[in-house]
């Protein structure tokens, strides 16, 4: 059995990709570890950079993009690793990332995922945890006091701003950009909730980890550089709507009628607080106008699909 098999899944992120395969190579160690990745139909010439310039990759390739759950699992059906790692196209993995999990994941086989600690392309610390979402935390977060009282354990919401990240810590969620997952615990939990298309599985495939017994680790001894929105940023509306749908989606799977409806209300909240706050940074600050116009819109669209006026695209 190889030691690791990494899984990227892709969608028109050429650049990104290419130098995420290229500190891959370097990112194993003694490791033995097969690279699969999963093309959601880029049109960016993305397969045939991988053809020729990576042939010890293993290249799956989808006619359309059938989102990042689905992609994942198409992956993990063919991986033959002791571990899964998922990674994000648009992650950078330094040379001893992959080799510091894996050995904390042999020395703690309770641990069934294991997520390292998240920089910006900077260098800076970025989050990479969550908690699980709740009404007061959506609360929090559609009125910003999660931000006003970021240092808050009782204000710092499901984004964990109150959250120390220079400790080892078993957490509710570790985000979606970088996980390794043992085998033995797949067998139990099963493969990502196709439902979700993009964003919203973590939450949901965390949650599963923790309902059949294994422990979500954040482990910040090994750490990666993410860029962000690497496929996203080729449509970001698109992708924020996208992002609400999956939310809720999460929140219908585990909660009752009322809940959904308070949960839909409190998103309402926040797409409007959001579009007026930023409509009058629009009109005030001359130098912020184009953050602002890109906030009021994708806000703009998320309440429009919340109303029903508007479906989510698919690509």
């Amino acid at each position: 059995m190889t030691d690791v098999s990494i899984i990227l899944v892709s969608w028109n992120a050429k650049t990104y990709l290419e130098e995420c395969l290229h500190s891959l190579r370097q990112a194993s160690g003694s490791l033995s570890r097969e690279v699969i990745v999963v093309d959601n139909g880029s049109t960016d010439g993305s397969p045939e950079m991988i053809s020729e310039r990576f042939p010890e990759v293993i290249l799956i390739q989808n006619g359309t993009n059938l989102g990042f759950a689905r992609a994942n699992n198409i992956g993990i059906r063919v991986a033959t690793g002791k571990y899964i790692c998922l990674v994000n196209s648009d992650v950078n993995v330094p040379p001893a990332c992959l080799p510091a999990m894996y050995r904390y994941m042999e020395q703690n086989p309770e641990i069934g995922l294991l997520g390292p600690r998240m920089l910006g392309a900077d260098g800076s610390l970025r989050r990479s945890t969550m908690r699980f979402p709740t009404i007061w935390h959506c609360f929090l977060r559609a009125t910003a006091l999660d931000t006003l009282f970021a240092g808050s354990g009782m204000f710092g919401g499901y984004l964990m701003f109150d959250f120390r990240c220079d400790r080892i810590s078993d957490v509710d969620v570790l985000n979606g950009w970088f996980w390794i997952a043992r085998r033995k615990a797949l067998e139990t939990v099963g493969r990502l909730d196709e439902r979700f298309f993009m964003y919203g599985e973590d939450i949901d495939w965390c949650r599963s980890f923790h309902n059949e017994g294994w422990r979500v680790v954040y482990f910040p001894e090994a750490e990666a550089v993410h860029y962000g929105g690497a496929s996203s940023a080729n449509a970001p509306a698109r992708f924020y709507v996208e992002m609400q749908r999956a939310n809720l989606l999460y929140w219908k799977k585990y909660h009752g009628p009322i809940s959904v409806f308070v949960y839909w209300l409190m998103v309402w909240l926040n797409g409007a607080t959001r579009a007026v706050g930023y409509g009058l940074v629009y009109l005030l600050i001359a130098s912020a106008r184009a953050h602002a116009r890109f906030e009021i819109g994708r806000n703009l669209a998320s309440l429009r699909w919340l109303m029903g006026i508007s479906p989510v695209i698919e690509a």
